[in-house]
């Protein structure tokens, strides 16, 4: 079985152009979980970027999604 593939979005996070690349599953929950909280998916990333501390953002960003398919 082969690996999920990566799928690459640029942002603007706190001014700066960023690229970032997860894959399609995670990018689907960040959408649900912006779509819940009433946010853009640019919003809930600067979210993200702004709380990560030494973290790299696509990390970040997959222990947001997993937060937020368990529910919390």
């Amino acid at each position: 079985m082969a690996p999920p593939r990566l799928r690459k979005r640029s942002v603007v996070l706190a001014g700066h152009g960023t690229s970032i690349a997860l894959e399609p599953e995670f990018w689907s929950a960040l959408e649900a979980m912006a779509a819940a909280e009433g946010v853009s998916l640019a919003a809930l990333m600067a979210r993200i970027d702004a709380g990560r501390a030494d973290r790299p953002l696509a990390s970040a960003c997959r222990v947001a999604a997993l937060a937020f398919a368990r529910g919390r």
